[in-house]
């Protein structure tokens, strides 16, 4: 009798440590793909800026030597992500093939100028920096005109903030999800064993010693839910890596790793905290107290 009872207390004991572990693999897996939404749309946000130009149109008397050292000084500046400049010549065959005629040939002259175009890095590609920038490059001898798309720039940062803003407030809710739902499954799990808490407590154990091989146990299936969700969103990243290779998903080791540390810290962190505090409940519970 005593070793069926054994049995089905085992049994039961290592349903509940599944359930714990299901749970927090569903929760963590869900987080990190969330997580890695919010990275790939700051990191797509960025690839778009860096590909908007600021055109530096230079003066008729400013020399090849001349363009060739404003060059070699704006590549230093910390704002810049490329260069490339375009002569008057290069310019003109540019504007031939758009219209697919050669207008110097009505006008004679080329009127066009050299120019300079700048691609800004991401966190400068903002209307009060390209202000800025305008203004100070129009100060320059060689200058004599700065162009940039203005109401695109509005327009994409102002987009940006508002996506970036609702994604931070989605990303918020779901990590307050996963706590609750994590901490739920822990304080279960721990409910469970409160007459084997209460017990060592009556022998003479003290709460850190009760409560260290809790909080051990929920870390390591913590842990152990944390693998299988990276397993779940390794998977995840290889589908959309091979049906959207524009994302790069694969080559963003830096997203990747931002991801897995912050689930496995997710992971550590909201275990040990829901076992600490669930166990300090029923430590401070008196024995009759133990059956509600």
């Amino acid at each position: 009798m005593a070793t069926s009872f054994d049995t089905y207390q085992k049994r039961r004991l290592r349903s509940s440590y599944f359930s714990v572990v299901i749970s927090i693999a569903l929760v963590l897996f869900m987080v990190g793909v969330f997580g890695l939404v919010l990275l790939k749309s700051t990191k797509v946000a960025s690839h778009f800026k860096e590909k908007i130009a600021m055109t530096l149109f230079l003066k008729d008397h400013v020399t090849a030597e001349n363009s060739k050292n404003l060059q070699e000084s704006l590549a230093t500046e910390p704002f810049v992500h490329q260069l490339q400049y375009t002569s008057k010549e290069e310019a003109a065959e540019i504007y031939a093939k758009d219209l697919g005629e050669n207008f110097l040939q009505y006008i004679g002259s080329n009127p066009l100028k050299n120019g300079i175009d700048i691609y800004l890095k991401a966190a400068y590609v903002t209307p009060e920096k390209m202000k800025n920038l305008e203004t100070r490059f129009l100060k320059n001898t060689f200058v004599s005109e700065v162009s940039y798309d203005k109401p695109l720039i509005e327009l994409l940062t102002k987009n940006s903030q508002r996506i970036g803003f609702w994604l931070l407030v989605l990303s918020g809710f779901f990590g307050l999800i996963a706590i609750v739902l994590i901490n739920s499954s822990i304080r279960l799990s721990v409910y469970s064993k409160r007459f084997n808490i209460k017990t060592m407590q009556l022998v003479g154990a003290t709460k850190s010693f009760i409560r260290r091989p809790f909080i051990w146990r929920s870390i390591r299936l913590g842990m152990l839910g944390a693998f299988f969700a990276l397993a779940g969103l390794a998977a995840v990243v290889y589908y959309l890596d091979q049906y959207i290779p524009s994302l790069e998903l694969l080559q963003d080791y830096t997203a990747l790793g931002y991801v897995a540390g912050g689930v496995l810290g997710a992971a550590f962190i909201i275990t040990w905290l829901s076992t600490f505090f669930a166990t300090k409940r029923f430590l401070n519970l008196q024995t009759d107290e133990l059956y509600y």
